[in-house]
C-alpha cells in the first residue's frame, strides 16, 4: 500500500436525502458545476457513469503550465457511495471517496481524499500548503454549489423535467447555464452555426441567412435566447456597430418567428437584453418603467427587445432580461479586471462615481429559472442585485479581497483616447437599476453584497 501523508475530509449536511445527493453527482452537468471558477480546467472527455468503468479526463492549467488528470471510477453503490482514483496526473497517488448518508438532520455528504505529491519529502512546505489550501477551498466551493443548486431546483421544481432550446450556448453565460439546468434534471437542446455533431442535441441555424432547421426542433417548453455579436473591447467602428445591431435584430426575429410558428409553441421565451437600455443615468435609481436612454447601447437593447414581438403576438409569455454586469471569474467583466490588474488595481476608471449594477453568476442563473417558473413575470425585468456600487467601490473591494495595492485613477481622457465611444458607454457610463420587480415576484438573492459575490468567485472563505 502507498503511504499517503495527505488527507482531506469535507463534510456537509444538506436539506436533501442521501439518494438526492448521489443523484445530483450522477446528472449531466454535475462535473461542470463542481469545477471552481478560479481553476482553469478543461474537460477533455467522459465515459460511463459513477460506477466501475467510468472515466474522466481533465486538462489542468497552472500558470503557463498544463497537465492532464485522468480519473477512473472503481465502484458505486446507488445512494450510498462512489469512488475514483487517479490513473494519470500530477499526483503520485489520489483516491477520492464520496459517501452519502441519511441522518436526522438531513443528507450527509463526506468527501474523503487521500493523496500524495511527487517527491513529497523533498518539497518545500509552502508548496504542500498551497496544494492543501487549494483543495480545501475547492471542496468548500463544491459543497456550497451543491447546496445552492439543490435549493434552487427544489424551489423551482416542475411536474416534469422541462425541455429547453438555447441560443448562444458557447458564451460564458451559456456554458454556466446548461450545466445548471441539467443537474436539475432538465433537457437542453442548443442552436449551433456549424454542422451538428452526430447523436447530439444540437440544431443548426444561421441568423445571417435567416435559416433554422425547424424539422429538428423537438417539443420544447422554454426558449432562452443569449446569442448576439460580441460587443468587443476596442473602438466601435461603424461596421462593428452595424454588425452588433443586425446580429441581435436578425437572430431574435428569426427565433421569435420560428417558435411562434411551431405547431406546439413553447410556453416561455426568455430573450437577453441589458441595462444598457437605460443609457447613462448618473445616480438616478431606474426601474423597468423608465424610458429608453441615449447612445449606441440603448439603441442596441431597444432593437433587441422589439425583435421579440412575433413571440408576443403568438401568445408566448416573453421576458426581456435586462441583465446587469454578471460577476464570474470564468469570463466577462470580473475576469478582465483580474487579468489587467495582476499587481494592483486603479482607484477608479474616471472619477469613479459611476454606478455598476452587478449580479453574481449564481444569482443570474437562478433568476433566469425564476422567470421561467413564475407565470406572473413578462416583459422587461432588471436582472441585477439590489445593491449597485460605484466604480470606486468595485475596484476598492477587489483590491482588498485580493490583497493588492491601489494605484491612481485612470483619467477619462486616457480611456476615451484609446477606446472612444465604447469607453464612454461601458467604462464611464453610470447605470443604477432597481431590482424591486424581481424581488416583488418572490426572488431571493444568494449574494446581496458585492463582497459576498466576489468571495464566492475567488474561493475566499477566510480573510
Amino acid at each position: 500500500m502507498i503511504y499517503c501523508p495527505q488527507t482531506l475530509i469535507q463534510k456537509s449536511t444538506f436539506s436533501a436525502s442521501a439518494q438526492s445527493l448521489y443523484s445530483y453527482h450522477a446528472q449531466a452537468g454535475a462535473l461542470e458545476r463542481l469545477i471552481p471558477p478560479w481553476d482553469k480546467v478543461t474537460i477533455l472527455k467522459r465515459h460511463g457513469g459513477l460506477g466501475e468503468g467510468g472515466r474522466t479526463s481533465l486538462q489542468l492549467h497552472i500558470g503557463p503550465f498544463s497537465t492532464q488528470f485522468e480519473a477512473h471510477h472503481l465502484k458505486a453503490i446507488e445512494g450510498v457511495m462512489f469512488e475514483d482514483i487517479q490513473h494519470k496526473g500530477p499526483f503520485q497517488y489520489w483516491h477520492h471517496n464520496h459517501h452519502f448518508e441519511d441522518t436526522p438532520k438531513g443528507g450527509l455528504l463526506t468527501d474523503h481524499v487521500r493523496y500524495q505529491l511527487p517527491f513529497h519529502k523533498l518539497l518545500p512546505p509552502f508548496i504542500k500548503n498551497y496544494i492543501s489550501n487549494n483543495l480545501d477551498r475547492t471542496f468548500k466551493y463544491r459543497h456550497k454549489i451543491i447546496e445552492n443548486d439543490l435549493k434552487r431546483h427544489s424551489q423551482y421544481s416542475t411536474k416534469k423535467p422541462l425541455t429547453f432550446l438555447i441560443s448562444g450556448a458557447s458564451g460564458v453565460l451559456g456554458k454556466e447555464l446548461i450545466p445548471f439546468l441539467t443537474v436539475g434534471g432538465h433537457k437542453v437542446w442548443t442552436l449551433v452555426r456549424r454542422k451538428p455533431r452526430p447523436n447530439s442535441q444540437e440544431i443548426f441555424w444561421d441568423p445571417v441567412e435567416g435559416t433554422i432547421d425547424i424539422e429538428a426542433i423537438p417539443r420544447i417548453d422554454t426558449v432562452i435566447h443569449l446569442a448576439g455579436e460580441y460587443i468587443g473591447l476596442g473602438r466601435w467602428s461603424d461596421n462593428k456597430k452595424r454588425e452588433v445591431i443586425e446580429s441581435r435584430k436578425r437572430g431574435t426575429d428569426l427565433l421569435a418567428t420560428t417558435i411562434a410558428g411551431l405547431k406546439e409553441p413553447p410556453s416561455v421565451f426568455l430573450s437577453s437584453s441589458a441595462i444598457g437600455y437605460y443609457g447613462d443615468c448618473k445616480t438616478t435609481l431606474i426601474d423597468e418603467a423608465h424610458h429608453r436612454g441615449h447612445g449606441f447601447m440603448a439603441e442596441v437593447c431597444d432593437t433587441w427587445e422589439k425583435a421579440t414581438q412575433p413571440a408576443i403576438d403568438a401568445g408566448i409569455r416573453t421576458v426581456q432580461l435586462r441583465m446587469g454586469v454578471a460577476l464570474s471569474a470564468r469570463g466577462g467583466a470580473l475576469q478582465r479586471l483580474l487579468q489587467i490588474a495582476p499587481i494592483g488595481f486603479p482607484k477608479s476608471l474616471g472619477n469613479g462615481k459611476q454606478f455598476t449594477s452587478w449580479i453574481s453568476s449564481g444569482d443570474m442563473l437562478a433568476a433566469m429559472l425564476h422567470c421561467i417558473c413564475t407565470e406572473s413575470i413578462s416583459g422587461p425585468i432588471n436582472i441585477a442585485a439590489p445593491n449597485p456600487v460605484t466604480n470606486e467601490e468595485l475596484l476598492y473591494t477587489l483590491a482588498r479581497l485580493k490583497k493588492k495595492p491601489i494605484f491612481p485613477r485612470v483619467p477619462p481622457s486616457y480611456l476615451t483616447f484609446f477606446y472612444g465611444e465604447m469607453a464612454r458607454e461601458i467604462a464611464l457610463s453610470s447605470c443604477r437599476v432597481s431590482a424591486q420587480k424581481l424581488i416583488n415576484s418572490g426572488f431571493v438573492f444568494e449574494h446581496n453584497t458585492l463582497e459576498e459575490a466576489i468571495k464566492s468567485q475567488l474561493g475566499i472563505y477566510h480573510e
